[in-house]
């Protein structure tokens, strides 16, 4: 294990080109994941949800939308609806009536419903704990998949989303041009006592402090590891020394 002081020490050598990369190393990147859990030790989803369905449909109307949002929609809707068959029952015009704050509710309706259906008629009213089955579903790609089977099933998987891709980028821990690249990186960097929690802590840092315009390093558990050159290190309306 590397401590602050030894992190401190990897990030300034990266600085200074010592480490030949951008990238962070091995033992910067457990340093990196050590921190954040430190910070948080039970990262979690902020969707609300009471079930592997509810789950599935709240990440499914997530997408291009905030959860503060998707939660707003879905308390009432979940106090109706906890599975499929009362989904079809609710009907999609209902759906719409409940999830018409959301950002392209039309379709994500049209797809909650659709998927919805196959779970009834292919899976027994069940989500699957597969990718290859999820991602069969209306309105699931890879990344709400993903979502899914590590929020529920307790599975070792990276969702990148806009946040995810940011962090990896600008911290150097998993550079990609794709989010599909990034999850690769992330896949096989990632160290073992982090894997389950490593989604959440990369979603929260990425959308509460490693802001897309203005991050706010000063603030930021993981500083010191971090490759990104243009650093905020003074707070807003504070002199610097």
């Amino acid at each position: 294990m590397v401590d602050r002081q030894a992190s401190r020490a990897l990030h300034n050598a990266a600085s200074a080109g010592a480490l030949g990369s951008e990238n962070l190393t091995k033992d910067q990147i457990f340093e990196f994941f050590r921190l954040l859990a430190e910070d948080n030790p039970d990262p979690a989803t902020e969707l609300e949800y009471g079930n592997a369905y509810q789950l599935l449909v709240a990440v499914t109307l997530s997408a291009q939308a905030t959860d503060v949002g998707v939660n707003k929609a879905t308390r009432k809707l979940f106090a109706k609806v906890e599975t499929p068959q009362q989904m079809l029952d609710l009907g999609e015009e209902g759906l719409k009536e409940h999830i018409k704050t959301i950002g392209l509710f039309n379709s994500k309706a049209k797809n909650v419903i659709a998927l919805s259906q196959i779970l009834v008629d292919d899976y027994a009213s069940k989500v699957p704990d597969s990718r290859e089955d999820l991602v069969r579903l209306p309105g699931v790609g890879r990344k709400t998949a993903n979502v899914v089977l590590n929020c529920w099933f307790g599975q070792e998987t990276f969702a990148v989303d806009t946040h995810i891709f940011r962090v990896g980028n600008r911290t150097g821990l998993a550079k990609g041009k794709t989010p599909e690249q990034v999850e690769a990186k992330l896949e096989k960097r990632v160290p073992a006592p982090f894997r389950l929690g490593a989604h959440h802590w990369l979603i929260l840092l990425g959308r509460y402090i490693c802001k897309a315009r203005k991050p706010e390093c000063w603030r930021c558990p993981v500083v010191d590891l971090c490759s990104f050159r243009k650093k905020e290190l003074t707070p807003p309306g504070q002199a610097q020394d």
